[in-house]
């Protein structure tokens, strides 16, 4: 871990009303993953955004206006995040979203598969093309166009377009954790 997350009594007030504000958005939106540690820090990529608030602030704002406006089913969510997260090898991304995906009824095996960057049988064709298209742009490339239209036709075209900005936003999330070296809370 290279930078140390921050206790909120440690703050200034611009600093801390946004430290209120993520735990806010993380407790509303993701109450099963514990992402506050026994000094009221945030854990995962939020250190980084609270140590660095010039690049945090509008990070943060891009990342609540992905659960702000989501309209993607949650599993359709977690299997893009779970492929992100795999992709990146982000140890605290997988642990919160190991978590989340569980919460929305995906079954333990298929869980660890995806975790393990693996390409899972039992998901739904929804799930299944976006765990497809997270594949192919965190590989680099660009998506098919069969690929696309596919998921045009089983998801809608705003929802792909969505899905498109989640799996960039979540990359970006998978850097920020692996430039900081942030572990999940287990290893701490």
């Amino acid at each position: 871990m290279r930078i140390q997350p921050l206790p909120p009594d440690t703050l200034g007030s611009e600093t801390r009303s946004v430290h209120e504000e993520i735990a806010h958005l993380v407790g509303r939106s993701q109450r099963q993953v514990p992402m506050i540690d026994a000094q009221g820090a945030l854990l995962g990529p939020f250190p980084a955004m609270l140590h660095y608030p010039q690049f945090g602030i509008p990070a943060l704002s891009f990342i609540r206006t992905l659960d702000m406006h989501a309209t993607l089913n949650k599993r359709v969510r977690e299997v893009a995040i779970l492929t992100v997260a795999a992709s990146f090898g982000a140890r605290f991304e997988l642990y919160a979203h190991e978590i989340m995906a569980e919460a929305f009824g995906i079954a333990p095996d298929v869980v660890a598969l995806l975790a393990a960057g693996g390409h899972p049988d039992g998901l739904n064709e929804q799930e299944a093309i976006a765990h497809s298209i997270a594949h192919v742009l965190v590989n680099g490339h660009v998506v098919p166009d069969s690929t696309y239209k596919r998921a045009v036709q089983l998801l809608g075209q705003d929802a792909v377009a969505e899905l498109f900005f989640l799996i960039g936003g979540y990359c970006f999330i998978a850097i920020i954790l692996n430039g900081f070296d942030m572990p999940s809370p287990e290893n701490l």
